[in-house]
């Protein structure tokens, strides 16, 4: 009986997590839908729509090689609180420390990785808004 209590319990978890998620994502397509529906509105009643707001409405993020970087950073410094976790936990159980670093140097991969998409979305970007001098909307 006490592996179907630690399966449940694993399956509650990962059920909460999933929802956590879903939501998210849910609230985000609703809130993104009333946006367009705010300039349907505005372009069918006749109001002059400004290019900022129409930036905003389509998401033109022009701050992700900014987003990527703050990302790679946060996970590259997650990573030694990993590993220092797993050398406490390893003084409880000696078999936790390996897995744990482990993950430690997983995060620092997907650190370094968020780094460098950051250094080639900031290329990119540059190399679009030089190629596009006459580019009055935004991408």
């Amino acid at each position: 009986m006490d592996g179907l209590g630690a399966g449940l319990a694993a399956l509650a978890f990962w059920g909460f997590l999933a929802a956590v998620v879903v939501g998210g994502i849910w609230y985000g397509l609703r809130e993104r839908q009333a946006q367009f529906d705010t300039v349907a509105r505005m372009i069918e009643s006749g109001q002059k729509i400004d290019e900022a707001l129409v930036d905003r409405v389509l998401g033109s993020d022009k701050q992700f090689d900014r987003n990527l970087k703050v990302g790679g950073l946060i996970v590259l410094f997650a990573a030694p609180g990993v590993a220092i976790l797993g050398w406490f936990i390893s003084k409880i159980a000696e078999e936790a420390l390996f897995p744990l670093l482990g993950v430690s140097a997983l995060a620092i991969f997907v650190g370094a990785g968020l780094l460098v998409a950051s250094k080639v979305a900031e290329r990119r970007s540059r190399i679009d808004d030089a190629s596009a001098p006459y580019r009055t909307t935004a991408r």
